[in-house]
């Protein structure tokens, strides 16, 4: 199959780059741009105010926080321009898509941005079949049903800095949201206990679930602790200055997070990871060369004293091949193409919630 024109469906909810938090729309953009320096023509879906080849949009501006209601019509409305024709595969990356896709006249490839979800379980069980790829081995393991493919994110090397503009000398780094299963309160006390100051770039979003109390007894003081340099929001000018200072970047996860964009950042710019072996860390960080996988704020204050020995020439190149965007784009090419010889069958789901209904009071 030769790809011509590929209808790439982000979200409503943030920018096409996004200007500061956006995982999903980070990936999109980078892919948009692979795939049209590879020679294919591209069409994103996103909103009105990006920057994204082809764009069409729905909502002038972003929908946050994000609102289901508001998905579904952007849905609605990509799949009502695809379905007049001229696209040969169509690539989605929010589950209501897959509400429309039964009418689409050409084959839909399916990336899982999301953790184990019984509600989205029971949704993909009454949907059109289409080809399912998770972002990393472990998202996959968990998955319910079972994804048809691996595909690792990846971004643009030329964003982030080279490993030479910085000498780590700034200390360590949090970025991310200011979540409990992130941990960065976490992530604070490992700096604490190697002596060095922490940047942390992050800010809580609405509908993260916490423990009762989390964000005022622990967040907040942990925070406000004198070592702690804190900024809500961090645009791409910001993180390059700040990867290229710290020491390392901290991960102290609590969740199997499906993937974390963030480490493939941190690698791209020469930055050392140190992770808690959860989710796809394993598969994204060498431990002992692009950083190391440790199990507490202890091991990680103590890796943290390791860092600076790492070579972060090393990790850049190694990041480069890994997790470029082209490797990444090259890879969907792949599966647009599986896609098109011929539809999944579907697979059997797991109803892991009960069924759509309860008993009426």
């Amino acid at each position: 199959m030769h790809i011509v024109h590929v209808a790439i469906v982000s979200t409503p909810f943030v920018a096409v780059p996004p200007p500061g938090y956006g995982g999903t729309e980070l990936v999109v953009d980078a892919l948009a741009r692979a795939l049209v320096r590879a020679g294919h023509r591209v069409a994103v879906f996103a909103t009105g105010d990006s920057r994204a080849p082809g764009l069409r949009a729905t909502f002038e501006a972003p929908v946050w926080p994000p609102e289901p209601y508001a998905g579904l019509l952007h849905c609605r409305d990509a799949a009502a321009e695809i379905a007049r024709g001229g696209f040969d595969v169509v690539h989605a990356h929010l589950p209501a898509m897959l509400a429309f896709t039964g009418a689409l006249p050409a084959p839909v490839v399916y990336t899982v941005h999301h953790a184990p979800d019984a509600a989205l379980t029971r949704f993909y069980a009454r949907v059109p079949a289409v080809l399912r790829v998770a972002i990393s081995r472990r998202q996959a393991e968990l998955s319910s049903p079972p994804a048809h493919r691996v595909i690792h994110h990846g971004l643009d090397p030329d964003l982030y800095p080279d490993a030479g503009e910085g000498d780590g000398g700034g200390g360590a780094f949090f970025l991310g949201r200011l979540a409990w299963c992130k941990a960065p309160e976490l992530a604070v006390e490992a700096a604490r206990r190697a002596g060095l100051r922490i940047d942390v770039a992050g800010d809580l979003h609405e509908g993260d679930a916490h423990p009762e109390g989390w964000d005022d007894e622990v967040l907040a003081p942990a925070l406000a602790a004198p070592h702690v340099a804190w900024t809500r929001r961090a645009g791409l000018a910001e993180k390059r200055r700040l990867l290229a200072r710290a020491r390392a970047l901290l991960v102290p996860l609590r969740w199997e997070e499906p993937f974390g964009l963030v480490m493939i950042e941190a690698l791209l710019a020469g930055c050392p990871v140190i992770a808690f072996p959860l989710g796809a860390a394993p598969e994204i960080v060498v431990d002992g060369a692009d950083g190391f996988l440790v199990r507490t704020a202890a091991e990680m204050a103590a890796a943290l004293r390791r860092a600076a020995g790492l070579d972060r020439r090393a990790i850049q190149r190694r990041a480069r091949e890994r997790f470029s965007a082209d490797r990444m784009a090259a890879d969907y090419v792949a599966a647009y193409r599986a896609a098109a010889r011929a539809q999944p069958a579907p697979a059997d789901a797991v109803d892991e919630g009960g069924g759509w209904t309860t008993a009426a009071p």
